[in-house]
């Protein structure tokens, strides 16, 4: 399972480090893709393969299946883990993130999300001020 938060800096020629604990989980290959939110979804190849099985089974027939899968398949590039651990994520990619100088990876159970820092610390704060209204939506469907 991939959890945890860590801070990266882009180096000189748009590499990233990828932290350790997630380079032993996720092995050399990712498929990098449009994440919502704007940040980047970064998928260990098994776990895209079940991603992009399940959009592929939609439907071409309504606008917003079409939108979805052109968002997440279109967009999507394999990536390689480098010898000393690092990524180059797309240029496109990294300019819909609004990725420049250091970003956040966010672990969140079969994916890891890159986040232009202060994204991050943005969304953060928004989402803090509604935990408790979500905990308790949860708390009603058991998950909680």
């Amino acid at each position: 399972m991939l959890i945890g938060e860590y801070t990266h800096t882009v180096d000189e020629k748009k590499r990233i480090s990828l932290p350790v604990k997630f380079r032993n989980e996720v092995g050399r290959k990712l498929v990098a893709t449009h994440g919502l939110d704007n940040c980047i979804f970064l998928f260990p190849l098994k776990e895209w393969e079940k991603i992009s099985g399940k959009l592929g089974e939609l439907g071409i027939g309504q606008a917003d299946t079409r939108g979805i899968n052109r968002f997440m398949l279109a967009g999507a590039a394999e990536i390689e883990v480098d010898s000393v651990g690092r990524i180059l994520l797309p240029d496109h990619l990294r300019n819909f993130a609004g990725i420049k100088a250091r970003v956040v990876f966010a672990g969140v159970h079969n994916r890891i999300e890159v986040w232009h820092d202060k994204a991050w610390s943005e969304y953060k704060k928004r989402i803090e001020k509604q935990v408790d209204a979500v905990a308790e939506k949860l708390g009603e469907i058991g998950v909680l």
